[in-house]
This record gives C-alpha cells, structure tokens and sequence, in this order.
C-alpha cells in the first residue's frame, strides 16, 4: 500500500481541519469544563481558574463605600473610638495604594499573596468591630458592602474527576439514564420493525409506488419541533382527537390525564417518535432492497422456497448490513432525543420523561452550572461510543460489504 506523501495530505487537509474545528474542539471544551466547578450564577465559580485569585475591581468599588460610610457615621461613636476610626481609614487607603496599579481578577503568590490576605483580614476584622459593637446609621449598609466584599477572593474550582463521582451518585442523573434507556429501547424497537414492513411496502412494484413512498415520507421530513407541537394538541385532554379515542379504547381513565401521568407522557412521546421516524427506518431498510439481486429470488422461486422462508433464509440475511446502519443511526439519535421530549413535556410530570439531554440543558442553561452539565453531556458521549461499538463490534456485522 502506497504511503501517503505530502500532496495527498494536501487535499485531505482542509477535512481534517474542519473535523478539528467543528468536532475536536467542541469535545475539548466540554471535557475542560467537566473538570471544574463552573456556574454562571456564582461570582465565585463564573470563570475557570487553577490558582486563588482577587477580584481588584470589586475590592476598590467596595473600599469607597466602606470609608463613606465609616467617615460618615464617626460621630455616632464615642470619642475613645475616634482614633479607630482614622487607622480603619488608613488601613483601607494603604490596601488600594498596594493595588493601584492593578486590575480585573489577578493570581496572588508569594509576598503580594500574604499581604492581601494580612490587609484583608484586617479589614473584615476592623468592619466588624464597629458593626459588632454599635448602632449607627449606616450600619444596615455596610453589612451589605461588606458582604459583597468578602467575595473578592476567588477560590480555585478545579474539582477534577469529582464531578463524574458525584454524577454517578446522582439519582436524577441514573433516572435520566433509565428514561433515555427505555425511550430508546422501546421506540428503535418498533421503528424498526414497522419500518421493515414499510419497506417492503415500498418495495413491492405496483401502481402509484412514487406516491405511495412520497406520502410515506411526509412524517419524517416535519421539523421534530414542529411535529412535537401538533402531537402536543393532539394529545390535549380537552380537545385532542389522540386523547379521546385512548379515553374510549380505555387505554387511559381521563384524557385529561394523559400527559400528567409518567407512563401516559412517556408512552405519548414514543408515539410520537415512532410515527415521526419510522419512515426514515424505512427510507435505510429500502436502499438495502434495492440491493439485493432480483435473480436470487427468482433463483429461490424455482427451488420451491416459500415466501417466509425466502424471506428469514435470504431477505434477512441479505439486509443484514442495510438494518445495522438503520439500527446504529435510530439508536444514536434516540438516545441523544432533545426536541421531541422539550417541546412535547418538558420532562416532565415530575421528571418521568427527563431524558439525559434533557437534564443537560436544564442544568447548563436553566441553571446556567456548565461544570456539572458538560459532565452529564461527557456521560452521553461515553453512552453513545459504547452504542456504536455494541453495533460494529459485537453483532459482528460489516456495513461496507454482504456475506
């Protein structure tokens, strides 16, 4: 086999760097932010950071006030305290003057460090005398200024692999895993076997096949979000036509309740995955029957086969590849399923339909905790590497060519 020289690396290069931008990178991202405690909503926390640091910014915001208010107030104390009152002064303008010539979040070593924290602590300690043993009118106010500045120092939050410890704990997480489980289970399991007969559908030559593969289709080319809303209205206690015939059939006891129940909202929405992707588990299932030789039916036609057992003894053997590709794509895409489940529950009742994206984007967007959130989306991304391995490696099949 001809190694590959520099030219040939040439044309393959702008692949590999779109590969590296769109799919590399994004990973790398999400691994980084797993490894820290990372939430948006936290002063704290809201930026990435190995090393103790000290919000400048703040702390010279905060000292203003702490002087006004202290200045303003110095003679609602007693005269022996007055002097107090100038040293806490003092104190504060030398911690600016020591950081004057800086600003935004900086990394404290060394000497700076033991001086920032020995100015801080001083200051906390200084605040707290006269908040601690007077009444003054501004009291209220600096409790507040200092509150705000006890926040400056901003601890490290690399956690490490502690996310994915208490991750694994989680017992939201373990149910969002089982409902995405059964979700994916259940749905690519009757998608592929109504596919398969939709497929064969398809396949059989008669009047109006281009119609009858075109109105088959429809389902699968509605946007999710927008067939999510229409099954939403359907399944509508009060006027929807899918709620009253299951009222009917008694497969619920009030329509009103079918998406208010856990079983109700998750079997809803494996309805409505089911009939939204069943064609496109056709659509795979059917480029396989285009492949299979006519002769060899004709072949087995001639020996006396009956249809099951052309059917289980070549059919099936022959689409063995074409279902692989169909199961492996439906059962990444099921068990990655977002918008369905958004638009149509929520997640809901009560977190019965949560899936594992769900409960991402809850916890990265709603909760704006991207550390914790990127861990859930690095659990996926394991989940669905193992998928795929299951498919190509133990059920030994191999896509590119037919036994």
């Amino acid at each position: 086999m001809k190694r590959m020289g520099f030219k040939e690396l040439l044309f393959i290069l702008p692949a590999i760097i779109l590969i590296a931008f769109f799919s590399l990178w994004p990973i790398y991202k999400v691994i980084n932010y797993s490894v820290f405690d990372y939430q948006l909503n936290d002063q704290q926390k809201s930026k990435l950071s190995m090393e103790e640091k000290f919000n400048v910014d703040l702390f010279m915001e905060n000292s203003d006030y702490v002087i006004m208010f202290i200045d303003m107030n110095r003679f609602s104390f007693p005269e022996d305290v007055q002097d107090k009152v100038d040293e806490v002064i003092n104190n504060v303008n030398s911690f600016k003057e020591l950081l004057s010539d800086k600003s935004g979040f900086i990394v404290l070593s060394g000497d700076l460090k033991k001086q920032v924290r020995n100015d801080y602590n001083k200051l906390i300690s200084d605040t707290d005398y006269f908040i601690n043993n007077y009444d003054f009118p501004d009291k209220e106010n600096l409790i507040l200024v200092m509150e705000d500045t006890k926040k400056c120092f901003v601890q490290s939050n690399f956690i490490g692999l502690k996310g994915y410890v208490n991750a694994l704990a989680d017992e939201r997480v373990r149910d969002a895993m089982g409902h995405t489980i059964v979700f994916t289970v259940v749905t690519v399991a009757l998608e592929l076997l109504f596919g398969l007969g939709l497929a064969i559908i398809m396949n059989k030559a008669m009047k109006g096949q281009g119609l009858v593969r075109a109105v088959s289709l429809i389902p699968w080319a509605i946007p999710t979000t927008v067939a999510a809303l229409m099954w939403s209205y359907l399944y509508d206690g009060s006027s929807g036509i899918v709620a009253y015939i299951m009222q009917n059939l008694h497969l619920v006891n009030d329509s009103r309740d079918l998406l208010l129940s856990g079983g109700g909202a998750m079997a809803s929405a494996m309805i409505a995955d089911i009939w939204k992707t069943t064609p496109y588990m056709a659509l795979l299932i059917l480029a396989g029957f285009q492949t299979i030789p006519g002769a060899v039916y004709e072949s087995a036609k001639v020996d006396g086969s009956g249809v099951f057992n052309t059917f289980f003894k070549i059919t099936l053997p022959l689409l063995k590849p074409s279902i692989l590709v169909a199961l492996l794509m439906r059962t990444l895409d099921a068990f990655r399923v977002f918008d369905l489940i958004y638009v149509l529950t929520g997640g809901g009742p009560g977190g019965s339909t949560e899936t594992m994206s769900v409960y991402a984007y809850k916890t990265m967007f709603q909760q704006t905790n991207f550390g914790y959130g990127s861990v859930v989306v690095i659990l996926m991304v394991v989940s669905v590497a193992i998928i795929a391995a299951f498919f190509i490696k133990i059920l030994g099949a191999n896509v590119m060519e037919r036994d």
